[in-house]
C-alpha cells in the first residue's frame, strides 16, 4: 500500500508540474502577444541606441519563437541593421539617440553600427549622442553623430589602444598542473603564456602591428566625422588631452557637456516640441519587434546568409559556437534548393579544432562549385575561422577585422608534476610498445610528442595549400604571411587574403552581381534550438546558464572572462587551428 501511494503521489505531482509548465505557456504568450501588439511608434520620435546587451552576429531565426524576448540573452548584429535602415524611411522617426556606456559590441561590429547611422543620416535625419562616460568603442560609434554631448562630471576615455596578455608559467610551476604544448609558427603564440612568463618578440610585433592598424582605421573615420586630423587625434590621445569634458569640448571631440535632463530638451528643440511636453522615444529593441516584418525584400531568387560564429568545437553548434552538425546540414540544404541563387557565409570566429574545421571548408568547396560563395568576416577570422573560409569566391573584411593566424597547434593537459607531490602513482598495462598512448599523470614521452608533432606539420601544410588554391597564391607566397600571426583587414588585403574592405551588406552585393541577379530576398541559416526549447529540453542547461550569470555578477565581467580564456584552454584537445591569443584590447 506504502509504495501504491507514492506512486500515486509522484504521478499526480508530475501531473502538476506539467500543468503548471503548460498554464506558464499561454500565460507568456499571452504576455508576448499583447507587448508586441502595443508597440506604437507615435509621430517625432526619437530612435534610441544603446548596445548594453551582448552583441552576436546572429541570435537564430526567432521570428516564429513567442519566448525569444524572455528566454534569449543578447541581440543580433543583423537585426539591429535592419530595424536602423527601416528607420531611415520611417517618417514617424526624426533622428536617433546614441546612449552608450560600455557597449558590448565588437570592434567590426561598432564599425558596422556606425556605417548603418551613416546611411541613416544620408536621409536627412539626425543623430546625436550623450552618456556619462564614453570608453574609446564608445566614443567610436558616438563620433557619427551631429552633435555629441557628455555628462559635466563624465569621463572621456582617449588614449589610443592597448593590448594585454596574461601568462600563467609560474602558476603551473606552483601548481604542478602544467599544459604540455606542440606548435607550429613563429608568431602562433597561443599557447606561449603556458611557456614563459613575458612575450616574445615576435607575438609584441604582431600585436603592436595590429591594434596601430586597428586604431589608424578608427582615427580614420573619426577625422572624417568631426573634421579632425589624424595628427591632431593622435596628439590628443598621447597628451591625454581629453581627459576632462571641458578639455574633450576644447579639443573638439565633443560638443558640449550636459546633463541629461538639458540633453532631453535639445532634442526636444530638435524635433520642434514645447518644454512642457513630452518627449516621444522608443527604445532600438522595441523598433526591432515592429520592424522585423518591415522593410525585407520578397523575390523567389534567394542569397543565403548562413552565420558561423564563436569558437570551432566538434558538435551540433549554436549560437555560441560552430559545430560541423548544423553547418553540414545547412549547406547540404542550400545546395538542393534552385531557389537559393548563391551564399554568404558570415565568420566571426576565432577558430578551434582543426578537424571541424576541414569538414566545413570541404562543405564550403562542394557548395562553391554550384554555386557562388562569398565570405563576410566580421570581427575575427582567424585561424580555424580563415580556414572555413579560404576556399569562397570572394573574401570582404571589415578594416577592423582581425584575421589570419594561419598555423597550428596542439594542448595536453599534464598533472605528473601534482601528482609526484600529493603521493598519487600511475601504473599502465598494454599489449603493444604504444598501446599506453599518453596519461595526464605521467610525463609526456618522446614518442607521443613526435607524434603528436607529425600531425601538426601535416595539418599546417594541408591549411597553407587549401589557402594557396584558394587565395591564387603559391605555398611559399602563404607560408610568408602565415606563420599562425594574425593582421587587421587592412593588412589582410594588402597581402592577399581579403579581397576588399566592407560589411555583411557589400559581401551580400557581391554575391548577388556573381549570381547575376538584381532581385533577390535574403533567408538566414542555420536554425538553431530557441533558448526556450533547450530550457524545454534540458533543464540543467538552464541551471548552468543561472549559475554562469550568477558568478559573473559576483566576480565581474573582466574577472569572469579571464576564467574563461584558462576553461577554454584547457579544453582545446589535440590539433587545434585558433586565434594565436586571447586578445584584448582597450
Amino acid at each position: 500500500m506504502k509504495f501504491l501511494r507514492n506512486l500515486l503521489a509522484a504521478i499526480l505531482g508530475c501531473l502538476i508540474a506539467f500543468g503548471i509548465l503548460l498554464v506558464m505557456f499561454f500565460v507568456f504568450a499571452a504576455l508576448i502577444g499583447s507587448s508586441e501588439d502595443s508597440i506604437s511608434v507615435k509621430d517625432n520620435s526619437i530612435l534610441e541606441l544603446s548596445l548594453a546587451e551582448p552583441i552576436y552576429d546572429y541570435v537564430g531565426n526567432t521570428d516564429s519563437d513567442p519566448f525569444a524576448s524572455l528566454f534569449s540573452e543578447g541581440v543580433g548584429l543583423d537585426d539591429i541593421l535592419h530595424t536602423i535602415r527601416v528607420a531611415k524611411t520611417d517618417s514617424r522617426i526624426k533622428g536617433i539617440s546614441i546612449g552608450t556606456s560600455f557597449s558590448q559590441s565588437g570592434m567590426a561590429q561598432t564599425q558596422e553600427i556606425r556605417r548603418a547611422l551613416a546611411d541613416f543620416k544620408s536621409e536627412g535625419k539626425f543623430v546625436f549622442a550623450h552618456a556619462d562616460f564614453y570608453s574609446q568603442k564608445d566614443y567610436y560609434l558616438a563620433s557619427i553623430a551631429d552633435k555629441i554631448y557628455i555628462n559635466p562630471q563624465g569621463v572621456m576615455d582617449f588614449k589610443g589602444l592597448l593590448s594585454e596578455v596574461l601568462y600563467y608559467k609560474d602558476l603551473q610551476e606552483k601548481s604542478g598542473i602544467k599544459m604540455e604544448v606542440i606548435r607550429h609558427g613563429d608568431y602562433k603564440s597561443a599557447v606561449e603564456p603556458f611557456l614563459s612568463n613575458t612575450m616574445s618578440d615576435k607575438n609584441r610585433e604582431q600585436i603592436q602591428e595590429l591594434i596601430s592598424s586597428i586604431w589608424d582605421s578608427m582615427l580614420e573615420d573619426i577625422s572624417e566625422s568631426r573634421n579632425l586630423s589624424k595628427t591632431n587625434l593622435n596628439k590628443i590621445a598621447d597628451t591625454l588631452g581629453a581627459r576632462l569634458p571641458a578639455y574633450a569640448v576644447n579639443v573638439g571631440l565633443l560638443d558640449g557637456t550636459l546633463y541629461h535632463d538639458e540633453y532631453q530638451t535639445i532634442l526636444r528643440e530638435k524635433v520642434g516640441i514645447a518644454e512642457e511636453n513630452k518627449l516621444n522615444t522608443i527604445d532600438l529593441f522595441d523598433y526591432t519587434r515592429y520592424a522585423k516584418t518591415k522593410g525585407k525584400k520578397t523575390s523567389k531568387n534567394k542569397i543565403a546568409v548562413i552565420y558561423a560564429q564563436g569558437e570551432i568545437f566538434y558538435g551540433e553548434g549554436s549560437k555560441d559556437f560552430i559545430g560541423q552538425g548544423a553547418m553540414l546540414s545547412t549547406l547540404e540544404k542550400i545546395r538542393e534548393n534552385d531557389d537559393i541563387k548563391a551564399v554568404v557565409l558570415r565568420v566571426n570566429s576565432p577558430g578551434g579544432s582543426s578537424l571541424v574545421s576541414d569538414i566545413i571548408w570541404r562543405e564550403v568547396e562542394l557548395t562553391k562549385a554550384i554555386k557562388p560563395v562569398v565570405v563576410s568576416f566580421g570581427d575575427v577570422a582567424a585561424s580555424g575561422g580563415y580556414y572555413i573560409a579560404a576556399g569562397a569566391d570572394k573574401i570582404v573584411a571589415e578594416p577592423t577585422t582581425i584575421t589570419g593566424s594561419i598555423g597550428v597547434f596542439g594542448t595536453i593537459p599534464n598533472v605528473s608534476e601534482l601528482a609526484s607531490d600529493i603521493g598519487v602513482n600511475a601504473e599502465q598495462v598494454g599489449t603493444n610498445a604504444n598501446s599506453a598512448d599518453y596519461s595526464v599523470f605521467e610525463p609526456m614521452s618522446n614518442t607521443f610528442r613526435a607524434t603528436i608533432e607529425e600531425s601538426i606539420e601535416e595539418t599546417y601544410k594541408t591549411f597553407v595549400t587549401l589557402v594557396a588554391d584558394g587565395r591564387g597564391m603559391t605555398f611559399a607566397e602563404v607560408d610568408a604571411i602565415a606563420s599562425g600571426r594574425v593582421w587587421s583587414g587592412v593588412e589582410a588585403q594588402k597581402n592577399g587574403l581579403v579581397d576588399e574592405l566592407g560589411g555583411l551588406e557589400k559581401a551580400i552585393q557581391i554575391a548577388a552581381e556573381l549570381a547575376e541577379t538584381s532581385e533577390y530576398s535574403i533567408r538566414k541559416y542555420p536554425r538553431y534550438k530557441s533558448e526556450f526549447e533547450m530550457f524545454m529540453d534540458d533543464f540543467s542547461a538552464s541551471k548552468s546558464k543561472l549559475i554562469s550569470s550568477m558568478v559573473k555578477d559576483e566576480i565581474g565581467e573582466e574577472a569572469y572572462q579571464t576564467l574563461n580564456s584558462l576553461k577554454r584552454m584547457s579544453q582545446n584537445q589535440g590539433v587545434q587551428v585558433r586565434l594565436p591569443y586571447n586578445l584584448n584590447i582597450r
